[in-house]
């Protein structure tokens, strides 16, 4: 059985990988410039220059984006035992993208915006924790009915900041990060940030016995030798950072961190290590897929929260009446 099941797992990861890389390729194609590969091995530089400052780096930012997120989701739901939770139910996303707007408004720079967005998120998750902590019922439904009112508080406060913003330069990046697109994507933009998210990803997949464990009773992973309130309080901080680097980027992505952790439990039927990596395999296609949509489907390119959304608000509809658990 145990064989069978490696089997199995190795035959979809495999299946993952591929698909991946096809969905890549296609997000390099896709554009307003057309761009020839046979050009750019042979030394066109506009079609050089195009290939590696726009689409090489927007098609990295989709495809670890959505690996971030579907990896991160994983942790969320699994920390928090609850299939809803995820970077955009519990208020996380709409918290980076309130601190990154407020980086817009007062700070400036990138790497104030990163750092602000970051802060965000870490206070958003720290809010949504408090109002959940004060039921002592331990409904696994408190913390997405936190994250949800910390999520409109969010909404809320960005309204406000709106009204404040500057029409002609502020609000413009203000609504950047509240629809989601990674139209602005360059080369010079990424490079921290995508370090961030690797490493951070390679940390978290390396945790992810102690973070599976925390799914289980509390005294039953402590007598396995997990120190539940550190580790706990270790992957969540770590996966904060991680959506905080993808949000500074790409504004406010809903459902791929919901969406990929589910996708993947219904192929392994676990929650297993297969299970996380799957999970980032399946975010990464998810982003780049709705990526190419966005680019793709009209004239003018659309939010690639709209397609994210199309998936991911029936699938929520489903989840909430069968209110199914975390296997």
């Amino acid at each position: 059985m145990v064989s069978d099941t490696a089997k199995h797992n190795k035959i979809i990861g495999a299946v993952l990988i591929v698909l991946l890389f096809a969905v890549a390729v296609k997000s390099l194609t896709v554009g307003k410039y057309p761009l020839s590969f046979e050009k750019i091995l042979d030394g066109d530089e506009m079609q050089k220059k195009v290939f590696y400052t726009l689409r090489l780096s927007r098609t990295a930012v989709a495809v670890i984006g959505g690996a971030v997120l579907g990896i991160c989701g994983f942790v969320y739901q699994t920390v928090f035992r609850n299939p809803l939770a995820s970077p955009d139910i519990i208020g996380v996303s709409s918290g980076a993208s309130l601190g990154a707007a407020v980086g817009i408004l007062w700070l400036g720079n990138a790497a104030a915006i990163t750092v602000s967005a970051f802060a965000g998120a870490v206070l958003a998750v720290c809010l949504a924790l408090l109002l959940s902590s004060s039921d002592k019922t331990g409904k696994k439904s408190t913390i997405v009915l936190a994250g949800i009112a910390v999520h409109a508080l969010a909404q809320t406060a960005l309204m406000c900041l709106k009204i404040t913003a500057d029409p002609e330069r502020e609000l413009a990046s203000i609504e950047y990060w509240i629809m989601g697109s990674l139209a602005d994507v360059t080369a010079g933009k990424i490079g921290a940030n995508l370090i961030i998210c690797t490493i951070i990803t390679v940390i978290l997949l390396l945790l992810h016995r102690q973070t599976i464990l925390l799914s289980a009773d509390e005294g039953e992973a402590k007598m396995l030798g997990v120190s539940v309130g550190k580790i706990r309080l270790a992957v969540l901080l770590l996966a904060t950072l991680a959506v905080s680097a993808v949000v500074s980027i790409t504004g406010l992505i809903s459902f791929t961190g919901l969406l990929a952790p589910h996708i993947s439990r219904l192929i392994t039927k676990s929650n297993r290590i297969a299970t996380m990596i799957f999970s980032g395999l399946i975010g990464g296609i998810l982003l780049c897929g709705a990526d190419i949509c966005a680019r793709s489907a009209a004239q003018t390119e659309l939010p690639v929260s709209i397609f994210t959304s199309l998936i991911g608000v029936p699938l929520l509809i489903i989840l909430a009446l069968k209110g199914r658990n975390v296997q």
